[in-house]
Formats: C-alpha cells, sequence, structure tokens
C-alpha cells in the first residue's frame, strides 16, 4: 500500500497515531503522540520536487507539512522504557509560532494512566528538539526531569556534536533538555552498539546525524524497528527521498538499504517517528526502486 496525501487536519492526523497498541513477541507497544507540527516541505524532502511531494504529502498555503511526533512506550522484561519524548514546551513564542506545536505528549500519557514516575528508561535517538523536547520540564526557571525515576540513554557523539553548537545546525540542539541529565548522572551516553534491557537494543546508524541510532525491539523471533530519522514519514521510503537535514546523504542512502535488506526478508514492524497518520508498518519493495508500507493492524 502506497503513502496517500495526509489532511491537514491537525486534530484528526494525530488522532490517528495516539493509543494504537501492538505485541512484539512478549513486549507490548504503544504509541503515544506529543501531537503535531509543522514544517516546511521543501527542506522536508530535499531534492524531492514539490511536484513529486505533494502526490504523498499535503502542504498549506505557506508550503507547511503537518508531521507527527510519535513516542514510543515499550512494557517487557520488567521495565517500561519510552523512545523519545517529541518537542515539548520550551520554546519561545516567535519559535512556537513558527512550528506551533501541540505539546500533548504528558497529557496522553496521562490519559492512559501513565505517570512520570512510571518510566523506567528513556532512550533517545538523537538530540534534536523535536526528539527529546520532554526530557526536561522547567520548573522555577530550571530545568528537572520530567521522568525522575527514569534513567535516560543517548549517542555520546550525538552530545559531543552538539555542544560544539556547528553554525550548520546548531539550532536543532537545545541543551536543557539533556544538560542537566548528564551533569546529575541521570543520563547515560552510548558509545556504540548496545543492548539496554534484555529485547531492547540501540544501532548506531550514521545519516541524518554521525551518531544517530535506530531503536531494535526483539523477542521470540519477532523484530520491530523505531528508525527515527532515517526514515521519518512514510513518504521518505524510496531511496533517494532524503531531508535536506541529513548532513551526510550519502550515509542516510546506503543506511536505507543495508536496513531494507533486514527489515524486508525479516518482516520487521517498521515504527516512524514523524508521520501523523501511519505510525507504523511493515515495509514493502514495490520493484524499480520503490518501496510501500503495509500498515500495521
Amino acid at each position: 500500500m502506497a503513502h496517500v496525501a495526509v489532511d491537514l487536519a491537525t486534530e484528526k492526523a494525530t488522532l490517528t497515531t495516539n493509543g494504537r497498541r501492538i505485541c512484539v513477541g512478549d513486549f507490548e507497544l504503544t504509541m503515544f503522540s506529543d501531537g503535531n507540527y509543522w514544517l516546511d516541505g521543501g527542506p522536508l524532502f530535499g531534492i524531492i520536487p514539490k511536484a513529486l511531494w505533494l502526490k504523498k504529502v499535503a502542504c498549506d498555503d505557506k508550503n507547511r507539512v503537518v508531521l507527527g511526533l510519535n513516542s514510543l512506550l515499550i512494557r517487557g522484561a520488567s521495565k517500561t522504557v519510552l523512545i523519545e519524548t517529541g518537542i515539548g514546551n520550551k520554546f519561545g513564542e516567535h519559535v512556537r509560532k513558527v512550528f506551533e506545536p501541540e505539546a500533548r505528549l504528558l497529557d496522553n500519557l496521562a490519559a492512559a494512566g501513565v505517570a512520570p514516575d512510571c518510566i523506567d528508561i528513556v532512550i533517545n535517538t538523537h538530540l534534536h528538539f523535536d526528539h527529546c523536547g520532554w526530557n526536561t520540564v522547567l520548573k522555577d526557571g530550571r530545568a528537572v526531569p520530567t521522568f525522575p525515576r527514569a534513567t535516560y540513554y543517548a549517542p555520546e557523539g550525538e552530545w559531543q556534536h552538539g555542544q560544539k553548537q556547528y553554525l550548520r545546525d546548531r539550532v536543532s540542539y537545545i541543551s536543557d533538555n539533556y544538560n542537566p541529565l548528564i551533569q546529575s548522572g541521570q543520563m547515560k551516553l552510548v558509545k556504540e552498539d548496545s543492548e539496554i534491557i534484555p529485547g531492547v537494543s540501540v544501532r548506531t546508524v550514521p545519516g541524518h546525524t554521525r551518531y544517530m541510532q535506530v531503536v531494535m525491539i526483539e523477542s521470540h523471533g519477532q523484530k520491530a524497528c523505531y528508525v527515527s530519522d532515517l526514515i521519518p514519514t512514510a513518504a521518505h521510503l524510496d531511496l533517494l527521498w532524503l531531508m535536506a537535514y541529513d548532513l551526510f546523504p550519502m550515509e542516510t542512502i546506503e543506511n536505507k538499504k543495508r536496513f531494507y535488506d533486514e527489515a524486508i526478508p525479516g518482516r520487521w514492524l517498521v515504527i516512524f517517528t514523524h508521520d501523523p497518520a501511519i505510525p507504523w508498518g511493515y515495509v514493502k519493495e514495490m520493484g524499480t526502486g520503490k518501496y510501500g508500507v503495509e500498515p500495521a493492524p
């Protein structure tokens, strides 16, 4: 099934992802949305002409596309794990007007009975602001952990890159999302591919950033992968459909190829971070370098 243009009604799009549930072996996976936000369609699709990407997604009169913020809650192995924490609420007024973030993650977790102190582990695939925004909340002007009992994990090289504040991408890094956690020892920096808990591991997949990771979930022969910004939405499945935000685009292409070589024959459940309508599904090769997704139940 090909990805089709999404409705621009953000409320409708959000409701299609939040609360969806599926099992992978002994793990129960539940999708929790931080709501949607807007991003210019040009950089979202890089060198792909607008005439082509408009066949897959809609845009408004400002050329903006609706993106989702899909966080994944994993229950199993006697732990509760949260992958990504959305965009959060630390933006100033100007940035809020640009992205119009809905900042719903904590409300959506609470509505399902998941309190912040229920979370044992938080995994950030990388440290761009739309992946770790609710790591912390501001209290009396100071960033404190949102999930007080959790151990947080993030790639060490990603943190080092963010600390250098390169002109090219410094806007993507908000230090209050992670530095207080590192200073307190609550965030562990991962240097290489690692198992976080039995059945849940991280793999480094360079392309979007040098040290970005994906998260593997494996149980009883079944596998799922939270692919982060390797494939941000189902509209980005084809090998050359990349974002202008990818720092190493040729590596993104090669790592997508390697990913498909495993995920398609293995029938992995592929979990998309930013798709507002299709949070997960099974990737299929359609021939001539084209790929589609079969949405999961």
